[in-house]
């Protein structure tokens, strides 16, 4: 695939997976443009943010869109990562990453609002010490296998995660696995228990005061499996489901199948919610450890 200013190829880890490197000319150009906006003007208008989607896509000859739309919804591939062909952390500070995870995000549809953070992306930092109530900080423990969105109200069809910054860190490696590939996926949504309600709340950090019901199996209007689970939230009723969750987190951590590997300061992972797990390796413990990172999601165009 041939777009002017990006080089795609086939991440290592995976054929599932592309590898996006955005030259830095065409970088440079984004920047010129972004720069006349200021952030806090973007998250305050968010026509401004279909604005630079706009400038985005037509420094890519208006072939980015296309590239973005058609990866994320193909069940073959469903994910991709792209950041700049050589980073430089003065030049593209933390604004333009976010402005730039906007553009990309937004050529495909609108991010949910973030209760956790009050706006339509997070920000977040992992840490040597930690007092949160969820795996999200805990840069020692390893973040399991998950989807995004299991309990709030609204779809969660696409999740962005960017690594904005990172610095004494080892470890931490991303995890992603599709559910095509999960070795015992037959046996699961065959169980009487995938088809049932669990209920699924949420950690007073989240900021979310309800609670919803739905399957951890689903399907898609094609007939093919798709799955909402985290193994935090959910809040099983009987013994049958308490077991079959801790059967499902045994199987998905066990699998053969992970595509796991180290995610450059300033790029972003962008998958498909539906079919696509994520997770995190844990870190090495380092006093001097820190990673930001930014997090949209949110549903597709109709």
């Amino acid at each position: 695939m041939q777009i002017p200013g990006l080089l795609i190829e086939n991440h290592p880890t995976s054929n599932r997976l592309y590898d996006v490197k955005i030259e830095n000319k065409y970088l440079d150009k984004i920047k010129d443009q972004f720069d006349v906006f200021d952030l806090l003007d973007i998250e305050y208008k968010p026509f401004l943010r279909f604005h630079i989607t706009d400038i985005f896509n037509k420094i890519f000859d208006s072939k980015i869109q296309n590239f973005v739309k058609e990866t994320i919804q193909d069940r073959q591939r469903g994910a991709f990562i792209i950041g700049p062909e050589k980073m430089d952390p003065k030049k593209y500070d933390a604004d333009f990453l976010v402005k730039v995870s906007t553009a990309l995000t937004h050529l495909i549809g609108t991010p949910n609002f973030d209760s956790m953070a009050g706006n339509y992306y997070a920000r977040f930092e992992v840490k040597h010490t930690d007092n949160s109530d969820s795996y999200l900080r805990k840069a020692y423990k390893k973040l399991d296998l998950h989807t995004d969105g299991t309990y709030v109200k609204e779809k969660t069809d696409w999740l962005l995660m960017m690594k904005m910054k990172e610095e004494n860190a080892h470890g931490g490696e991303s995890v992603l696995l599709h559910l095509d590939d999960w070795e015992d996926l037959k046996d699961f949504i065959k169980d009487p228990v995938a088809k049932q309600n669990f209920i699924w709340g949420s950690p007073k950090s989240k900021n979310i005061d309800y609670k919803i019901e739905h399957p951890v199996f689903s399907k898609d209007m094609n007939g093919k499996p798709t799955i909402s689970y985290i193994d935090q939230f959910p809040e099983p009723s009987s013994l049958e489901q308490g077991l079959f969750l801790n059967r499902l987190s045994e199987s998905l951590e066990n699998s053969k199948r992970h595509m796991a590997f180290k995610l450059p300061p300033g790029y972003s992972i962008f998958s498909n919610n539906h079919f696509l797990l994520h997770g995190r390796k844990a870190f090495q413990p380092s006093p001097n450890m820190t990673r930001e990172l930014l997090r949209q999601r949110g549903i597709f165009y109709s």
